[in-house]
Order: structure tokens, then sequence, then C-alpha cells
């Protein structure tokens, strides 16, 4: 009986982080995708109140906490490659050791294979989830929320 009410507990637990993580489009060139951060009339219009185009929206907003172009954000979107893997943080933060605005950080090095400013790594225009391909899927884009 112990152990199935900790695996209850435990189970509403993963519901509950998952619940809280919403995604709100893909950091991409691609200016056909939806979902592409570059497409104008979809997750990349500045109309979209979750659009980190949105210089009103909570994701977009130079004032906001949770935006990407807040240099001083403590809670930006977060980028996930096809595979799941983490990319850092969308964030104009220089500061933060997980932005990808940051040159000398592990996903804002242009040295570094786990960043998107590296041509050669993950910011390689060959790869199809690089936001550097204008024919990719891009990085998915996701927020914590509170």
């Amino acid at each position: 009986m112990k152990t199935r009410l900790i695996s209850v507990a435990l189970l509403a637990l993963v519901c509950a982080t998952a619940a809280a993580q919403q995604p709100i489009g893909n950091l991409s060139a691609n200016p056909y995708a939806p979902n592409s951060t570059s497409n104008q009339y979809g997750a990349g219009s500045r109309y979209n109140p979750n659009s980190v185009n949105n210089p009103y929206g909570q994701y977009g907003s130079q004032y906001s906490r949770r935006s990407a172009n807040n240099p001083y954000a403590t809670d930006a979107p977060k980028l996930y490659d096809s595979q799941g893997n983490y990319r850092g943080k969308l964030s104009s933060n220089r500061y933060d050791p997980d932005s990808v605005s940051n040159p000398y950080g592990r996903y804002g090095s242009k040295y570094s294979s786990d960043s998107i400013n590296n041509p050669y790594g993950a910011g390689s225009p060959y790869r199809s989830d690089s936001p550097n391909n204008p024919y990719g899927t891009g990085l998915q884009i996701i927020t914590d929320d509170d």
C-alpha cells in the first residue's frame, strides 16, 4: 500500500511538472513553418501574445523577467533540439551562463559545439533542427509557467 501511494505521488509530481512547461514556438529561420519565430503570421507574429517578437508580451517585452529580449531576464524561455537536448536559454542576458547571448558560455560561445552561434555545431545551417537553417524546423522554445 505504501509503495502504491508513493507511486501515485510521483506520478502526480511528474504530471504537474510536465503541465507547467509550455511550448511557444520554434526558434527558426524558416519563414514558412507555422511554429517558426520567423513566420510573421504564425508563432513569430508580433500580435501573438506568446511570441518572443511581441514587444508587449511576457516573452518579448524588454521588461519581463521571462522575456528573450530583456538583458536582465532571470526566467527566459529554454531551447531544446529535436532529440530533446537542452540548448540553453533564449535570452539577451550576456551574464547568464546558460544564455545563447553569453559569448563565453556553453550555449553562446561561437566555439562550443552546443552553441547555436557555432556554424559547425548546433548552429550549422545544414542541421534540420538548427535555428539557422532556412528550411529546417529550428529549436523548440519552452517556457516554465508558475
